[in-house]
């Protein structure tokens, strides 16, 4: 990676992250995967983006502490832990790109369909669906970080105040991306040069994490649902695009 890269792609890839985990649930750190594998290797760039990801998500945990909704958790996290067993143990053997475009394909759809059928009232929560939704998402963030979409359908049509959908999400990839950490590790993702990395880009997360809580806190519940469904629909355009 040239220096030219690591201040192109790989800062803004980090900043986005912390932004989206700090103040908007992960709606936009779908494009930080994409936008750093420009400036290196998609596979090194999924292992460098792990250990940002944990950080980020330590570093917005005490602003949503204990604000989490537990019965969409005891739903979501049985599921992730499914997604992310099926993930390990089929490493290498499911093609890439295809998660890539299927995952894209349904959160543009997602979207689509809000559009289409307008402003509707607040869904209860649906175990079944819930448990499948966090399945994918245990499987996609395992391949390619890549889990928010799914999520966000499950938690989305619910409208959770947005303090509680924030932290659901934060407290669901936290559990979720510490668990990656093991098997990541037994498959020799972390050298030295991956971390070095990892390192270098660090000091970033905290600046992106607070920006993202500033303007979580200066924005309405209406807007905020908007540019949730915005990232949702930029992460599929992004997938699509890489994948295509």
């Amino acid at each position: 990676m040239t220096l030219h890269d690591f201040l192109l792609f790989a800062l803004p890839a980090v900043f986005l992250t912390g932004l989206s985990k700090g103040g908007f649930g992960g709606a936009l750190g779908g494009i930080a995967v994409p936008l750093l594998a420009l400036a290196t290797s998609p596979k090194q760039a999924v292992a460098v983006m792990l250990p940002i990801l944990c950080l980020a998500d330590v570093v917005g945990l005490k602003a949503y502490w204990g604000k989490w909704d537990m019965a969409n958790l005891k739903v979501m996290l049985p599921g992730a832990v499914i997604g992310i067993a099926i993930g390990s143990m089929t490493f290498g053997l499911f093609d890439e790109r295809a998660i890539g475009l299927l995952i894209g394909a349904i959160a543009i759809t997602f979207v689509g369909l809000g559009l289409v059928l307008g402003n509707q009232a607040p869904r209860p929560l649906q175990r079944g669906r819930g448990t499948l939704l966090s399945s994918l998402a245990g499987f996609t963030s395992f391949v390619a970080h890549a889990g928010g979409p799914p999520v966000m359908m499950h938690l989305l049509p619910q409208q959770l105040d947005k303090v509680r959908f924030v932290a659901t999400i934060n407290l669901f990839f936290l559990l979720t991306n510490a668990a990656k950490l093991f098997p990541y590790a037994a498959l020799g993702q972390f050298t030295q040069d991956n971390l070095l990395l990892s390192l270098m880009l660090a000091p970033i997360v905290p600046l992106g994490v607070w920006s993202g809580l500033w303007l979580q806190s200066r924005v309405n519940h209406l807007w905020f649902y908007r540019i949730a469904r915005l990232g949702i629909l930029m992460a599929g355009v992004q997938l699509i695009w890489r994948y295509l």
